[in-house]
């Protein structure tokens, strides 16, 4: 049962940003935010998102005391890539208004929190943005992005072996993807499958002849060629500046902006390589708005979306000039679980929650779909308020779609428990599924 879970507001307001998943948390790294200072040169912001509390927290700035301590810590950027290898994260492109395009690695350590730039060697990308980044086992490829020497679209794999710290460009067989930016490329297996992006008609140089590709493509890194895929009948529009993401072996894509269309999506569609075939998929529950240049990280089953930006509600959908930034954060989940169901169920049927216990409390006002954060404020304790994110709702707000009835016909065991339990007297079920000792004590990693 695949369901918009949860959905926060107050998080931090992020464009083009980066992030990776570690753990049962999220690191966000740099973006953009319109009305913020982006002339002075300052330290990238690193913002993290626990999905077992669902809080932000926001880390200190690094102290530096030297020009080479300096060097060690990105600036702030927008359009650059993150990825993880083992416990450290890699930053790499990206730009800035003042400073422009960077090619230069940096390195975060998860576990301390340090800066450094590893000595890098071989053939270094050319700096840009826009472009993707993934990760194949101890190996990050780079595909695309807008060269910023150049002035154009790339379509070259650069391939950094972190073993040895040595960039490779890859000299790939077969026929190429298109050149592009704000494109997503994700692993699957041993292969790249490449979706989406701007690109122009005429080449790599832009032209404000702008197409938008809505096919896949596929490069296998064990031969080093780009492979041909037949046509499918269905096919998602094509877009930039989504987000995509891998689960149990298939493609999801999310959202995005086709400037041809002057459309804004919210959309999810799945890929399945194995037959090739799209699928446009409809999660239970309220999902984000129409938008663009958001993130996107699987923590488990779950996917956490944030940020982005939209046009403004009384702008139309397509507006480029007057764009609203998000500071929200949805979570699919593609295996609720009963505590999850029974949370739901006990909001829907307005149930008194004075006999729960506190942890169950604490976190049920969260399903309050449409009713700001004062249940929030109220279930919590003073002490529960010192982590969140400054002055924002310290919990903020889940939003479930109702359960249907469908639900007691088909989907996994816990769902046709909870419809058989829900019938005659659903106070009685759900207030003592929720009181069982064991919930209690499984309460934050089964939300």
């Amino acid at each position: 049962m695949l369901r918009w879970a949860v959905h926060l507001e107050g998080g931090p307001r992020r464009v083009n940003h980066a992030a990776v998943a570690v753990g049962h948390k999220v690191y966000s790294f740099g973006g953009y935010c319109s009305g913020e200072d982006y002339e002075t040169l300052r330290q990238i912001d690193v913002h993290v998102f626990n999905a077992v509390s669902l809080r932000w927290i926001k880390l200190p700035p690094v102290w530096t005391n030297s020009r080479d301590q300096v060097r060690e810590v990105p600036y702030m950027r927008y359009g650059h890539s993150a990825v993880l290898i083992d416990d450290t994260v890699y930053i790499w492109g990206g730009r800035n208004d003042t400073e422009g395009a960077c090619n230069v690695l940096y390195a975060f350590d998860v576990n301390t929190h340090k800066w450094f730039t590893p000595k890098v060697s071989g053939m270094v990308p050319g700096a840009r943005d826009g472009h993707s980044a993934c990760v194949l086992a101890k190996s990050m490829f780079i595909f695309g992005g807008y060269e910023q020497l150049a002035d154009c679209f790339s379509n070259d794999i650069h391939k950094l072996d972190t073993t040895n710290m040595m960039w490779t460009l890859i000299s790939a067989k077969g026929t190429p993807a298109r050149w592009r930016d704000f494109h997503s490329a994700t692993i699957i297996g041993t292969k790249m499958y490449v979706f989406g992006g701007r690109a122009d008609r005429f080449g790599p140089f832009h032209s404000n002849n702008e197409i938008y590709c809505n096919r896949i493509k596929v490069f296998d890194t064990e031969t080093n060629s780009w492979l041909d895929s037949p046509p499918t009948p269905v096919l998602p529009e094509g877009r930039r500046s989504h987000s995509a993401f891998s689960y149990n072996g298939e493609l999801y894509v999310f959202g995005g902006y086709n400037a041809r269309l002057n459309r804004h999506f919210h959309d999810l569609w799945k890929f399945n390589p194995v037959s090739l075939s799209w699928r446009k998929i409809e999660p239970k529950g309220k999902g984000p708005c129409p938008r663009r240049r958001q993130c996107c990280c699987r923590v488990g089953d779950k996917i956490i979306l944030f940020g982005g930006t939209s046009p403004s509600p009384e702008e139309g959908m397509g507006d480029e000039f007057d764009l609203m930034d998000h500071s929200d954060l949805y979570i699919l989940d593609f295996s609720p679980s009963l505590k999850t169901l029974c949370k739901l169920a006990v909001i829907q049927y307005s149930l008194d929650q004075s006999c729960l216990p506190h942890d169950i409390r604490y976190r049920t006002p969260c399903c309050q779909a449409t009713r700001g954060c004062a249940p929030c404020l109220r279930a919590l304790q003073p002490w529960t308020l010192r982590s969140c994110f400054p002055s924002v709702c310290p919990v903020g707000v889940l939003q479930m779609g109702a359960l249907g009835h469908d639900d007691e016909q088909h989907h996994q065991p816990p769902h046709r428990l909870l419809a058989g339990l829900m019938p005659a007297h659903p106070s009685v079920a759900l207030l003592s599924l929720l009181h069982t000792p064991t919930s209690c004590s499984t309460a934050c990693m089964n939300f």
